[in-house]
Formats: C-alpha cells, sequence, structure tokens
C-alpha cells in the first residue's frame, strides 16, 4: 500500500477535489471555481495528487485537464479488505473465548468470586 496515497488525501481540500473529480474530468479553474479556490491553490494541491498518482492530467491547448486515476482506488480496497479480514478473524476469536469464559462460568459459577 503507497502511504502517500494516505498522505495527499488528509489534507482536506485536496480530499474534496478527489471527492468533485469523481463527477468526471475537470480543469484547474473549473476546481478551483466550485472549491472556491484560488488557481494557484488549485495548481498546488493537484500537483500533490498527481506525484501520489491519483490524478493524471491532460494537456489540451492551454488548458489542463484532470481526472481520477483508478489503480490508487483498486490498491486502497484491496488493502482494506485484507485489513477487514484481520479484524474480524480477531473478532471471531474474541467471540470464542468469551464463549468459551460463559461455559466455563456455567460449570464452575462459584470459582473467581468473592466472599
Amino acid at each position: 500500500m503507497n502511504a502517500s496515497l494516505f498522505g495527499a488525501l488528509a489534507e482536506p481540500s485536496r480530499f474534496q477535489i478527489v471527492e468533485l473529480l469523481q463527477s468526471g474530468p475537470m480543469t484547474v479553474g473549473e476546481i478551483g471555481e466550485r472549491l472556491d479556490m484560488r488557481q494557484p491553490q488549485a495548481s498546488k494541491h493537484l500537483k500533490v495528487l498527481l506525484e501520489a498518482g491519483i490524478v493524471e492530467v491532460q494537456a489540451e491547448a492551454n488548458r489542463r485537464i484532470y481526472r481520477l486515476r483508478r489503480e490508487p482506488f483498486t490498491e486502497l480496497e484491496q488493502w482494506l479488505k485484507v485489513v477487514a479480514r484481520v479484524w474480524e478473524d480477531r473478532f471471531d476469536r474474541l467471540e470464542e473465548y468469551l464463549l468459551e469464559l460463559q461455559e466455563q462460568r456455567k460449570q464452575h459459577p462459584d470459582e473467581g468470586s468473592t466472599k
């Protein structure tokens, strides 16, 4: 898992740009206008997203059009599935352990009680 993905998405403005680009490709000017951000700010954030591999850019005449790349999000989804499996396994083991404790208390109700 590429840690730069998390670093790039951790900044609220960049996260908003990613959210915005889900609806389709946009120019720097469109992004800045929709997020009430000056073009230099938008360009700075887009550069970080580009370096992290989250977006790609296509030059058309004097415009730069940004779009999301699928690969980082596919990688993130796969990583989250692994993490979720690990936690599910841990919760399953915890549940088994708690059931064992309950069964032991049923078999030996006086053990562990204070008098």
